[in-house]
């Protein structure tokens, strides 16, 4: 699942979503263009973050249902919707952009781990949620 920013400043990855599986865009609007015949992306925008779950795990059956996107993120962590926070830690400053952890609801969040996986030019951290 992706936020409609990150859709946005991909430019939708021309038709062909990032790790070759199908993609759901959670937004307000459905773009101008879309969606394209033959895309592995289904537009939600109606319903909330809640919906958008719903349909993506409903799609995935037992596969893992990702985030990509700090609103996005932001949201379904608020709704209670998320299991397991993972970062990738790159030694690259943007300079801008938008806060991943920001607005969070019920603060703190408390979070276990982290599990570390050490990679060339990369640090995954992963986090499991704790339930509130």
């Amino acid at each position: 699942m992706v936020g409609r920013r990150t859709f946005e400043l991909s430019k939708g990855w021309d038709g062909n979503p990032p790790l070759g599986v199908h993609t759901f865009v959670v937004g307000h609007a459905i773009p101008d263009g879309w969606p394209r015949p033959d895309t592995p992306l289904t537009f939600v925008t109606e319903g909330g973050v809640q919906e958008a779950v719903a349909k993506a795990k409903a799609h995935a059956g037992e596969r893992i249902v990702a985030l990509s996107g700090a609103n996005l993120t932001q949201g379904c962590l608020n709704a209670g919707l998320v299991d397991q926070i993972s970062i990738d830690l790159v030694p690259v400053l943007l300079g801008g952009g938008i806060r991943y952890l920001d607005n969070v609801a019920d603060a703190p969040v408390w979070l276990d781990g982290p599990r570390v996986i050490e990679g060339i030019g990369v640090t995954h951290l992963i986090y499991d949620v704790q339930p509130r």
